[in-house]
This record gives C-alpha cells, sequence and structure tokens, in this order.
C-alpha cells in the first residue's frame, strides 16, 4: 500500500501543461498553459504570478487556484529533493527514507489555494452540476492532496482514500463528457498501482470500493497520453513509469526523451533520461 501510494503521488505532481476546458480552440498568450510551461521549467516564481493572474482575471475559474497550489506542491517537492525516479522504484529505499522537513508558509499557501478553487468549483457546481470545469478542478484538488500527504507527511492510508475520491469524481466526469481525456487518468492511475498489489490485497481493496486491475488502468493512461490536453504530460510520465517496472527501458526511454523536448529547461526529466542512457 505505501509502494502505491507513493508512486502515485510521486508522478501525480508531474503534470503537463493545461487551460480550463477539456477540449477546444488554442489558448491565450495569458493562460494555464503558460503558469504550467514556466513550472516545469522550474521557474516557480513566475509561474505563481501567471496563475495569481488568471485568478484574478478569471474568479468563476477553479482551475486557476488549483493550477496556484499545484506551483506551491512541485516547488516544495523540488526543494526537498522527493522527485528522483529510483526512490519510487527501490522499495527498500523508499521504505528508508529520511523524514522531511516541510515548509509551514508554502503549506498555508498550498492549503489556501485548495480552499479557494474547491470554494469557487462548488458555487459553480451549485448552478451547473455537470460543468467538467469544475470537476476537473475538483479530481485535481484531491489529486494534490493525496501527493502532499504520501510525499510529504508520510501519511501513505489517508492518501489512498484521496486518490479514490478522485476517481470518482472522474468517473462522474466521464459520464457526462467521455471525450474529456484527461479525466481517463485518475481512474487509470487507480487502477494501475492498485492493481500491482498482491491478489489479497487487491481483495481486500476492491472491499473497499477501489478499482485494481493493472491491464485497464494502462488503457486508461494511454487514452490521456494520446488525447488528453490538460494531463497528456503526466500521463506519459506515468507510462514511462509503469515500463521501467515492466523493464521495457525503451518504451520509457522514448517517453521522456519527449519531456525533455517540450520542458527542456527541467533538469529532473533529463537526468532520468540520462540514467536511462
Amino acid at each position: 500500500m505505501r509502494r502505491a501510494a507513493s508512486t502515485f503521488c510521486a508522478v501525480f505532481v508531474l503534470l503537463g501543461t493545461a487551460s480550463t476546458r477539456c477540449a477546444g480552440a488554442a489558448p491565450p498568450a495569458l493562460s494555464l498553459d503558460l503558469g504550467f510551461q514556466q513550472m516545469y521549467d522550474l521557474q516557480f516564481a513566475a509561474a505563481h504570478g501567471t496563475f495569481q493572474e488568471w485568478e484574478h482575471l478569471h474568479p468563476d475559474d477553479p482551475l486557476g487556484p488549483t493550477s496556484d497550489a499545484a506551483a506551491y506542491l512541485f516547488s516544495e517537492l523540488h526543494r526537498l529533493g522527493v522527485l528522483e525516479w529510483e526512490l519510487f522504484l527501490d522499495d527498500a529505499r523508499f521504505k528508508q527514507g529520511k523524514k522531511l522537513a516541510p515548509d509551514p508558509a508554502i503549506q498555508q499557501s498550498f492549503d489556501r489555494a485548495l480552499e479557494r478553487s474547491d470554494q469557487v468549483a462548488n458555487r459553480v457546481l451549485a448552478r451547473s452540476p455537470n460543468d467538467p470545469n469544475a470537476l476537473l478542478a475538483k479530481v485535481m484538488n484531491q489529486g494534490l492532496r493525496s501527493d502532499y500527504l504520501a510525499l510529504i507527511e508520510k501519511r501513505y492510508i489517508s492518501s489512498v482514500g484521496y486518490m479514490k475520491t478522485a476517481g470518482i469524481l472522474a468517473e462522474r466526469l466521464l459520464a457526462i463528457d467521455p471525450s474529456c481525456y484527461d479525466a481517463y487518468l485518475a481512474v487509470g492511475v487507480e487502477n494501475y498501482i492498485l492493481g500491482l498489489k498482491p491478489a489479497p490485497l487487491r481483495w481486500a481493496l476492491r472491499v473497499y470500493g477501489a478499482q485494481t486491475d493493472k491491464d485497464q488502468g494502462l488503457r486508461k493512461l494511454r487514452l490521456t497520453a494520446e488525447k488528453g490536453r490538460l494531463l497528456r504530460p503526466f500521463a506519459r510520465l506515468l507510462l514511462a513509469v509503469a515500463a521501467l517496472r515492466d523493464k521495457d527501458r525503451n518504451q520509457a526511454r522514448d517517453l521522456l526523451a519527449g519531456l525533455v523536448r517540450q520542458f527542456p529547461d527541467n533538469t529532473l526529466y533529463r537526468t532520468e533520461l540520462d540514467r536511462l542512457h
């Protein structure tokens, strides 16, 4: 369970470019896409500036504060040196990992951004219960909370609960809009990560309500990797992790090379690709 939660969370924070729709026209110059590009080039101050300006100009878009929360989490994980693939592929190393010292100010900003997003999303859903944008923000918020619990606070079991909630919300979103390919990722993550567990634990997780089909999880992830917009790079990253677990270094190398081309200033992707070479 600990490894399942940690692997999910390690990749969830490595999101790709974002917009405020599941699909649609290309975004304007000032957009969440720009903020995520800055974030993945490790320009965290610039990313916060973009996200906060977007939130100011679009107060009814819950993805603004959601994106700002992602930048707080990603910068903290980067500062703490958490995002190393070997840590999440080596069970012994993960279990023996040192205790982290999170920044209380960052945690407070992270929590406040998620609270703002939930408040906006809830208002939108109160008048329009099937709004895809608000539902997508709620899915991402649950994933980000899962990340913080598992990777920083080391509360792995609690993090799985947030993972499950994200999956339930994603299923609801997909029932409304099956073409929102980003939402398949939350369902795919739940199935794939929990599907790695031994059979008795998978049975227990099903009783809990979790979906634990590894192959189905990979199929869902591929949908996001091929057709998603907001989370396409994240899905490709998770598929690279899955390929490494299956000893397919060539596929992992190809997926990482694509991410390096997309985010050339991100030393994390380059370092992992160099290790594969």
